[in-house]
């Protein structure tokens, strides 16, 4: 479009060279001065349509600039590993233990948008039950799912170790951003023997996953629990007790705090830029208006 930036210039040049139409009048045989300040200052005024069509051509060649750096939220990729044993189904307020650990998750995600979220369930073995996504009414719509599969009965039993090995599993899949566990249980596990917590917590920490453990209810802990202490301790996690509902509403916050959330500069992207030009544009048209009020060519 740039190329039409040559019609405004045409136009002052047909401006200060044009004779017009000349009228004799009687005083053009008298010994007047010739005016050149003033016919420059006429032609001057003339020439301010010519820069109006200037910054016209300019606006329709679209300038644009730079936007200033932005700051992208890196991911925080997060499994809630929940345990589905039949203990979790003691009282826990007005509700059961995984009925608020569930309720209490779900809340969890929504108050931290722009992170994905997981969700692995374990007893006796694990399930992966929905993989890390963004889409926060996947998390909300499996909710009444995974209650009926408490039914089945490979879910009796409490092996945290086999379940964070598959929690480790998926997120090594994952390419970008931060990695997390937050596992709810109730008790201690039994599979915990032999240094296999630890073999469990330096695996963990080789692939920069913190492990943050909500014990829920008073009576949690037990055989195996020391295996939980030594995972958090290997992952630069964090063990909590939960005695009540408001504790573990209280936990969830705690954890919000300790994973925060981590920005990078993006590279910005190119946006119109008219302001310039249309204020020029402005003053132009506004200036042109007031000469012609007196600076300008009579009509014949």
């Amino acid at each position: 479009m740039l190329w039409l930036l040559g019609l405004p210039v045409v136009w002052a040049f047909w401006q200060w060279t044009r004779r017009g139409h000349p009228v004799i009048l009687p005083f053009d045989y008298g010994r007047q001065r010739e005016g050149r300040q003033l016919r420059a200052l006429v032609n001057l005024a003339q020439m301010l349509p010519a820069l109006l069509l200037a910054v016209a051509v300019l606006m329709l060649a679209g300038p644009r600039r730079s936007a200033p750096p932005e700051d992208e939220r890196i991911l925080n990729n997060i499994i809630i590993c929940l345990d589905m044993s039949g203990s979790m189904s003691m009282p826990f307020g007005r509700s059961t233990r995984f009925d608020s650990a569930m309720t209490s998750a779900r809340q969890f995600c929504e108050y931290r948008k722009g992170d994905a979220f997981g969700l692995t369930v374990f007893g006796s073995e694990y399930l992966h039950w929905l993989p890390p996504t963004k889409e926060l009414s996947a998390i909300r719509n499996v909710l009444p799912f995974v209650q009926s599969a408490r039914q089945l009965p490979w879910f009796g039993g409490t092996l945290i170790a086999r379940a964070l090995e598959g929690c480790r599993e998926r997120l090594v899949r994952t390419k970008e951003g931060d990695r997390a566990v937050i596992l709810i249980t109730d008790g201690g596990s039994g599979d915990f023997s032999g240094g296999r917590d630890r073999q469990i917590g330096q695996q963990l920490a080789a692939a920069r996953i913190r492990v943050f453990t909500i014990l829920i209810g008073n009576d949690a802990g037990g055989f195996g629990a020391d295996g939980i202490y030594t995972i958090a301790a290997l992952t630069a996690g964090k063990v909590f007790q939960a005695a009540d509902q408001g504790a573990l509403s209280m936990v969830f916050h705690e954890i919000d705090g300790m994973q925060k959330a981590k920005f990078k500069q993006v590279t910005s992207d190119w946006v119109d830029y008219y302001r310039p030009l249309a204020l020029a544009g402005l003053l132009i048209a506004a200036v042109w208006g007031l000469s012609l009020l007196g600076l300008r060519y009579t009509p014949w």
